[in-house]
């Protein structure tokens, strides 16, 4: 047992979490949803629990402490729909789990009003998910583990661990909990634990009321900021958890914590546990227990949120340490136009002279501090075909796109020092109630501070001190660094996955002209004190600079070992048309992708015939299995010979069959009432993808009313391997004749994934043999910068 070295207390121990990330990513592996080591983490995971229980009720035997655990191993099928990047997508499971643990003080009243913990055991398609999320699920058990065995500790509310099973597949885990299990009604607040990376601390992403802020301002090391929240809330970056169904189904506020720094490893084969850094697993644990003290204590304010929560109106962000600033949004605004008046007091003869030629510097600044890196990005891309060469670090396009931002920032031949400025933007921005204005804030105090002790000392804001500049440039430095990191940190890595037509150089010299300017702002003032020919030197200085950093860079390959290229592979067999083919996409736009689709269909191919770049849309049905985000692929097709020994596993009629049963009792003219029956077995992640006017269904209440294409996934427990939906539809009137409906439906096997499968190749047939020997070319040709997800598909039309 772990114990605190003074209190004497059982702690948080790094080791426990650890040790349960390594068993579950590596002991058990790729614990993709359907997967037999799906079915094993559901074992694993239930006997954990149970164990988890047992120990409760051991202590409380011997000691008569107020407490009380309980075990569930929730099962059960549903629908839901799932809205993702502009696109509609149904989701259907049958058959799957969850394991729920309660604790509390085993009184009615304890139990009335809860507080969800959630993590989820899946892990995804070409990932063994030891930081996403085994990280989160080892957390959560030495919380249960340090709480229960902490002597004289009880719940005033209960805490609720749910331990979800199918997160990666479109939540439908969650969703099955929110939906289905009869302690659900009793949660008022989640938190919910998550990683898309394998470094630094966990952060405070989203958080959705005051209550939940205000709890945790609590934890011993908070790192979270409203610019997070608001970045997030934007929709910018395309990603999502389990919060979303929390909050839809169950109405409960809460607070989406993740671990989020190297996200180059999210999704990849190298997010393993010896790739999680010393000290995250401790931060986000004593974090998570701080915070589950809190919310079941009798201090906690989830009692009150019964009848529902306002959103936030709060600013909030660790600055500096571990100092965590809260205040509201009115606050804000008395602080921010406090300040913009008191600026206004400083000022001296001229000042609205002075305010308005600020103004346009601020506004010309600003134009050419963003235009000369885009030009750059520009260059770097369409002229040099470079694009994306700073890939490999996070800090890297500060080295190309830096002297870029300064060199516009200088063209700017205006002189300008005043607080009002920054003061403006914030209480501006202020008023539109959005809480990132408290960037601009933290940026005019110090130059207000500044201004005012250069008067003190000297008598005049027109004459500035060289120690006035370090005065006000100090603490914006600190802030735009910090937030410049933190946002590179998240939107470099994520260039490798926004697709090839995304302007992602034109995205990352935006984000460093803007935030350098901000952590910056005393700069152009600064160079202007010594002149317009020392300013004009620093242009040409800066021009030099400019264009030695994109020498340098055209010199560099975006990927290496540990920063990879996403190669997404499908070996894929028609069922319909007996033909097999090779599908290859990316979803970055780094140079020389059409080169290495040419060299693997050389060496692979053996037909002869060109790639052919293949038009991705909705009804590009070869990569259902990963819509929506199928939409960011940049896809090629090459066809397969096939051995004429080759006998088709999947050519069965009892394979993979779709079919419909025609109900023409209580039917209205003009239209078709069935039920359609989807036969999968060996294979998981089933699409079926068609175009129809369905009127009614049973996949959820609102089917748009239109004709249109509809997707519908299936994520189920392991050996489940039928699903069914009735809908009436409209027969189109153009062709009342022919009311079949055309389905185009696919599956991943589930032996043909590879590396997942690689300990039962054998019984992967055709694709696993392919992509062994294709896995190793790549990566000797490639020097292992390549990371490719392979899959072995099965496809096929029906008329039904």
């Amino acid at each position: 047992m772990a114990l605190a070295a003074v209190t004497k207390l059982p702690q948080i121990s790094e080791d426990r979490i650890l040790g349960v990330a390594k068993h579950l990513s590596e002991g058990i592996g790729y614990r993709t949803v359907g997967t037999y080591e799906h079915a094993l983490a559901d074992n694993w995971m239930v006997e954990a629990a149970t164990q988890v229980k047992h120990n409760c009720e051991r202590i409380v035997e011997r000691t008569g402490r107020k407490l009380e655990c309980e075990v569930w191993r929730q099962e059960g099928s549903g629908n839901h729909r799932f809205d993702m990047m502009g696109k509609r997508l149904y989701k259907t499971y049958v058959n799957l789990s969850n394991i729920i643990v309660r604790i509390s003080d085993g009184t009615p009243e304890g139990k009335e009003h809860a507080v969800l913990v959630n993590s989820h055991l899946d892990s995804t398609l070409p990932s063994p998910g030891a930081a996403d999320d085994a990280l989160s699920v080892g957390v959560m058990l030495d919380c249960m583990r340090v709480l229960i065995e902490t002597p004289e500790w009880s719940p005033k509310h209960a805490i609720i661990f749910l331990f979800n099973h199918a997160e990666e597949s479109l939540q439908d885990g969650s969703h099955l909990f929110s939906t289905q299990h009869p302690i659900a009604s009793t949660v008022r607040a989640v938190v919910n634990l998550e990683a898309a990376g394998t470094t630094g601390r966990e952060i405070l992403f989203q958080a959705t009321s005051e209550q939940m802020i205000e709890a945790y301002s609590h934890v011993p090391r908070p790192h979270g900021t409203v610019f997070a929240n608001d970045i997030f809330s934007s929709g910018i970056i395309l990603s999502d958890t389990d919060f979303r169904q929390f909050e839809y189904y169950l109405n409960v506020t809460g607070l989406d914590m993740a671990v989020v720094g190297n996200s180059y490893l999210y999704h990849m084969r190298k997010d393993l546990v010896e790739n999680i850094e010393p000290g995250v697993a401790q931060h986000m644990g004593e974090n998570t227990l701080a915070l589950l003290k809190h919310l079941s204590s009798s201090e906690s304010r989830i009692s009150s949120l019964t009848e529902g929560y306002s959103r936030p109106t709060t600013v909030y962000f660790s600055h500096l340490g571990q100092t965590f600033f809260i205040y509201s949004f009115q606050t804000a605004k008395v602080l921010y136009s406090a300040l913009l008046i008191a600026s206004f007091a400083l000022g001296n003869d001229g000042f609205w002279k002075e305010q308005a030629k600020g103004a346009a510097a601020v506004v010309s600044g600003t134009v050419g501090t963003l235009l000369v890196p885009n030009v750059v990005a520009i260059i770097m891309r369409s002229a040099l075909n470079k694009g994306m060469s700073w890939f490999k670090s996070p800090m890297l396009p500060l080295g190309l796109y830096a002297p870029a931002a300064l060199l516009g920032r200088y063209s700017y031949l205006c002189y300008c020092f005043a607080s009002s400025n920054q003061a403006t933007l914030a209480l501006g921005v202020q008023m539109a109630n959005v809480g990132s204005a408290a960037i601009f804030f933290l940026n005019a105090l110090p130059i207000f501070i500044a201004l005012v002790v250069n008067t003190i000392l000297i008598g005049s804001t027109k004459r500035i001190s060289l120690w006035t500049y370090g005065l006000g440039q100090t603490l914006p430095s600190a802030t735009g660094l910090l937030m410049l990191y933190g946002v590179l940190d998240v939107f470099v890595p994520l260039t490798g996955r926004i697709g090839a037509d995304a302007p992602a150089d034109n995205i990352v010299a935006t984000i460093i002209a803007s935030l350098g300017a901000m952590t910056l702002p005393l700069a152009l003032p600064f160079a202007h004190r010594f002149g317009r020919r020392a300013l004009l030197r620093g242009i040409i200085y800066t021009s030099m600079a400019t264009a030695l950093s994109m020498a340098f860079f055209a010199t560099l390959d975006p990927f290496d070992s540990m920063h990879q290229k996403r190669l997404f592979i499908l070996h894929t067999e028609n069922v319909t048309s007996s033909e097999h083919h090779l599908h290859l996409a990316t979803a970055d736009g780094a140079p020389g992708f059409h080169r290495l689709v040419e060299e693997i269909a050389e060496e692979f191919s053996a037909t002869g015939m060109t790639p052919v770049p293949i038009v991705m849309n909705d009804d590009n049905s070869d990569w259902d299995n990963l819509y929506p985000f199928s939409a960011f692929l940049t896809p090629y097709k090459i066809p397969l010979a096939i051995d004429p020994s080759y006998v088709s596993p999947w050519a069965s009629s009892q394979q993979f069959v779709v079919m419909a049963v025609e109900h023409n009792e209580h039917f209205l003219p003009g239209t078709r009432n069935l039920t359609v029956h989807v036969l999968h077995p060996g294979l998981i992640w089933t699409v079926v993808a068609f175009d129809a006017h369905v009127l009614q269904w049973s996949i959820d209440d609102n089917p748009p009313n239109e004709y249109a294409r509809h997707h519908i996934k299936e994520g189920s427990f392991y050996g489940t391997d039928t699903y069914s939906f009735d809908m009436v539809v409209k027969v189109p009137s153009d062709k009342p004749e022919d009311t079949r409906i055309l389905i185009n439906f696919i599956g991943l096997e589930e032996k043909g994934m590879w590396p997942a499968k690689k300990a039962v190749k054998a019984q992967g047939g055709a694709s696993m043999l392919f992509f062994e020997e294709l896995d190793q070319w790549l990566d000797e040709k490639t020097g292992g910068e390549v990371d490719a997800l392979l899959m072995g598909s099965v496809a096929g039309i029906a008329h039904i």
